[in-house]
């Protein structure tokens, strides 16, 4: 599979936007070549194109597929698997937010909770008892805004996305 100019800078820089954001660079970038495949690929191709080593792909794409934005998928008269990844851009974010939810922010809330109520119990300074609290209120807080706006489609996430700061001034939270 050979790569254009701008999609190899686009899987280049994919591959650097994860490396900042905890993802390892070749899974990223493996993401990056099969969102902009036209049609599903196999890992022997996506070795090829990246130049990486074939133990690395099938690595990175159980990665991938375990965060559920790349499939397997089959081609007829091929038996070979062959990958793709989600292509709408709205539903492969959300996906990507409900697992960094479920992977960061979930186990977050679970020891903050068990540490307040420690700190309650073996006579925390008041200070510590009041940072875990404020810490815990501000990720209860955003998960459940997160719940709540997970629950509405697309479509009116873009049209809230849209609205900007209008929302903001409507409520009167700024001029």
């Amino acid at each position: 599979m050979d790569l254009n100019a701008s999609a190899k800078r686009f899987v280049l820089h994919w591959g650097e936007m994860g490396a900042r954001w905890g993802i390892n660079r070749t899974v990223a970038q493996i993401h990056a070549l099969l969102f902009l495949s036209p049609k599903p690929i196999t890992a022997e191709e996506i070795a090829d194109a990246l130049s990486v080593a074939r133990s690395n792909v099938s690595n990175s794409l159980k990665e991938l597929q375990g965060w559920g934005i790349v499939r397997v998928t089959h081609v007829m008269g091929d038996r070979r698997d062959h990958f793709e990844s989600m292509k709408d851009v709205w539903e492969m974010f959300r996906t990507i937010l409900d697992e960094r939810k479920k992977r960061e922010t979930d186990p977050t809330l679970h020891m903050l909770r068990e540490s307040l109520a420690q700190a309650k119990s073996d006579g925390a300074d008041a200070y510590t008892r009041q940072r875990l609290s404020d810490m815990l209120e501000f990720f209860e807080m955003m998960t459940n805004w997160y719940e709540q706006t997970r629950k509405i489609p697309t479509t009116g996430v873009q049209k809230l996305c849209k609205l900007g700061d209008k929302v903001a001034k409507l409520m009167g939270v700024v001029s």
